[in-house]
């Protein structure tokens, strides 16, 4: 991963309400390929950058790529704030060893000590239910990372249970609403705070592709939620912002860009006001014109090119 380097300054935003401090809307990730021609333009001139683009939609983005590995130094505008996945060694193969704690932590402090690190997302898969030695677990990783602001995230009912959530907010951590299908013993939606951070994300409906094979697992974010289904996690978000100080919701549904189009309706239903859209985004999703408004100072992707062959002619 190559350093975050967004420098977009307040003027640029403009869905982005600068009196609401405590609700930060956007995508899971940004570097992905199907996204080219969709939410980016099909040729990118140069210097372009994908998360400083995005920046100037949301204002905050989860980074993805610390799940697979450490992070490298960051750069963002202190406005704009990042969540972090904690590396996949600690939740999925729980093989970390101290060197892989410290690797990992010297990749978050360019973000911690700047204030631009909103939360770390301790992500578990279903497998991992709530056994004693499960909790145990959890709360040495809790010690571990304590200096961070953490949420965790469970996907099987079996921690859907009182003494959990009371676990959580022993230790001050968030609790990740999710919306994914529901088969079998799979959590339900929710509206929980359990900590000062809140936390939403939201992987899709793609009941045919959730246990998909893993070289597949782009498959299983295929899915796009209509407005009826985003309607109810609208209200959901309001609650949880009610009692958390601060609250990320995060569209992690990436497959060609559907994250970013549901972040942008999301965004309009809470703010009850139409959005900017990257215009190649509305070509894509026609549905988006429900949405959509005009929007002073953010450019249209057409614009970038313009700019990047007028630089290019200067001598």
């Amino acid at each position: 991963m190559t350093g975050l380097r967004v420098t977009v300054n307040g003027e640029g935003k403009a869905n982005m309400d600068t009196a609401r401090h405590n609700l930060r809307l956007g995508p899971a990730g940004w570097s992905y390929a199907d996204w080219n021609g969709i939410v980016y333009p099909a040729s990118k001139p140069p210097g372009f950058h994908e998360a400083e683009y995005l920046a100037r939609f949301f204002d905050t983005i989860e980074i993805n790529t610390s799940f697979y590995q450490p992070l490298r130094a960051a750069t963002a505008n202190p406005d704009f704030k990042f969540t972090a996945k904690l590396w996949q060694r600690f939740t999925h193969e729980r093989s970390a060893s101290r060197q892989d704690e410290k690797q990992f932590k010297e990749g978050l402090d360019p973000l911690m000590t700047s204030g631009r690190l909103g939360a770390l997302l301790l992500q578990f898969p279903w497998s991992f239910k709530n056994a004693r030695e499960n909790r145990e677990y959890l709360g040495g990783l809790f010690m571990q990372f304590m200096e961070y602001p953490l949420v965790v995230e469970v996907r099987h009912s079996s921690w859907n249970l009182p003494e959990f959530f009371a676990m959580l907010a022993d230790f001050s951590v968030g609790f990740c609403n999710i919306d994914q299908p529901v088969i079998g013993r799979s959590l339900a939606p929710s509206q929980r705070s359990t900590a000062p951070v809140g936390y939403v994300r939201l992987h899709g409906r793609n009941y045919e592709q959730w246990f998909t094979a893993r070289e597949h697992s782009a498959e299983r974010y295929d899915y796009l939620y209509s407005l009826s289904e985003l309607e109810p996690w609208a209200a959901r978000i309001r609650g949880i912002t009610q009692n958390a100080e601060n609250t990320y919701v995060i569209a992690n549904n990436h497959f060609q860009g559907k994250a970013v189009a549901n972040a942008l309706q999301l965004t309009s239903l809470l703010e009850q006001r139409p959005v900017a859209v990257p215009e190649s985004l509305r070509a894509r999703y026609p549905e988006l014109a429900q949405i959509a408004a005009p929007a002073p100072g953010i450019p249209r992707q057409s614009d970038f090119l313009f700019e990047a062959g007028l630089a290019a002619d200067k001598p």
